[in-house]
């Protein structure tokens, strides 16, 4: 059993997918943070010494290499992932349990305005406003990857417990 977990940044992902992980026993894994340990970088110092181009590259490498492993986990990706080169075909491949965590602009805005210093794509935002817009033009662009998913579990901030029912609800064993 892959679940994959898709969704814009602040959807969720992580969180939902660590507390997944302990309801099911499976192993979670976090795209990024795998990244990082292969690269021994930061996300953030990736994208800074050596740009984006680079990092989608390897995302790709790195993305196949998680998948093609023969144990079950849970697996959160960053938002950008299934955006770039044949992520998507490569994930619906070896998964029918990708799961789009549907989160709301106005929603995402709230929880990354706080967050943003963390997040080098919006930390010059200085408005909630400002970041509603920038995230509802990234989430436009994205829609038609991230509805390729096998399900779209709709965020409505009921919280965790609430998102990973509804997950377990539609997994296909």
């Amino acid at each position: 059993m892959k679940i994959v977990l898709l969704g814009y940044m602040a959807s969720g992902k992580s969180t939902v997918g660590k507390q997944l992980s302990k309801k099911l026993s499976v192993q979670f894994l976090d795209l990024d943070d795998y990244i990082s340990e292969k690269e021994q970088m930061s996300i953030t110092e990736i994208f800074d010494k050596k740009g984006e181009v680079y990092f989608r590259l390897i995302e790709n490498k790195y993305l196949k290499a998680v998948l093609e492993k023969e144990e079950d986990f849970i697996l959160s990706l960053g938002g950008g992932t299934p955006c770039y080169h044949d992520n998507m075909e490569i994930i619906l491949k070896y998964s029918k349990n990708v799961f789009f965590i549907n989160t709301s602009p106005e929603l995402l805005s709230e929880r990354l305005f706080k967050q943003r210093s963390k997040r080098p794509i919006i930390e010059s935002i200085n408005s909630i406003i400002k970041l509603k817009e920038f995230i509802s033009k990234h989430l436009f662009e994205r829609i038609i990857f991230y509805n390729q998913a096998n399900h779209i579990i709709l965020d409505s901030n009921q919280g965790i417990d609430s998102t990973c029912n509804k997950i377990i609800e539609k997994i296909n064993l």
